[in-house]
Formats: C-alpha cells, structure tokens, sequence
C-alpha cells in the first residue's frame, strides 16, 4: 500500500470524514426524495383526475396549469433549502476537517520524510 493510499484510507475511515458524507448524504436524499415526490403526484393528478386538474381557477388558468407552474417554485425552494442546509450544516463539518488535514500535512511536512512522495497533495478530491 502506498503512502497516498493509507492517508486515504486514514482519512476515510476517521469519524469526521463520515459524519461529513453521512450529512450529506441525508440532505441529498430528502431533497431529491421531495422534488421526485412533487413531480410524481403532478403526473398523477394528471394522468387519474383530469377532471380536478381542468377546474379553471381564474379565465384560462387551471389546477393544472397553476401546478405546473409551482413545479417551478417547488422545485426552487428544495435548491434554496438544499444550499442552506450545506452552508449551515455542511460546510462547518469540511472546513474543520480540512483545517485539521492541513495542519496533519504540516506537521508531517516539518518531518524529515524518509522518502518523497510521488506527487504533492494540494487537498483532496470531491467525491
């Protein structure tokens, strides 16, 4: 195993790292869980009640119609929920965790290496 494969590992096997993915992980899947969700119900009301969904609400705006249109806003307000919940939530969980991989990589960096490493780290990868 190499030096870049163990850091890897250490990094992904420490407690910060996970709470870090299991947060967003659980965002992703609510947020997606609830735009698939609206989308849903719309074809379906649709597809079973066109009689509901043709109910004119104002001259020629409809149920239906004015549903469609709120797909926007829906779809609006999950993208907004989602970009708070990571600057709230997430991003805190990052920035901590790479301040504390960046002071590790000092530390280390202040050492005498036995060997240099094969290509420098500048940090880490998206995932």
């Amino acid at each position: 195993m190499s030096v870049e494969q163990a850091k890897r590992r250490e990094i992904s096997q420490s407690p910060e790292f996970q709470l870090l993915r299991r947060a967003h992980r659980r965002s992703g899947v609510r947020m997606t869980a609830l735009a698939v969700g609206g989308f849903l119900l719309y074809v379906l009301l649709s597809s079973f009640t066109p009689g509901l969904m043709n109910t004119s609400l104002h001259g020629h705006l409809t149920l239906g119609l004015a549903l469609g249109l709120g797909q926007f806003v829906v779809m609006a307000l999950i993208a907004r929920r989602h970009i708070v919940r990571m600057r709230t939530q997430v991003d805190p969980i990052a920035r901590g965790f790479r301040t504390q991989a960046h002071r590790r990589q000092s530390e280390q960096a202040s050492r005498p290496a036995p060997s240099p490493s094969p290509r420098p780290t500048e940090g880490y990868r998206t995932w």
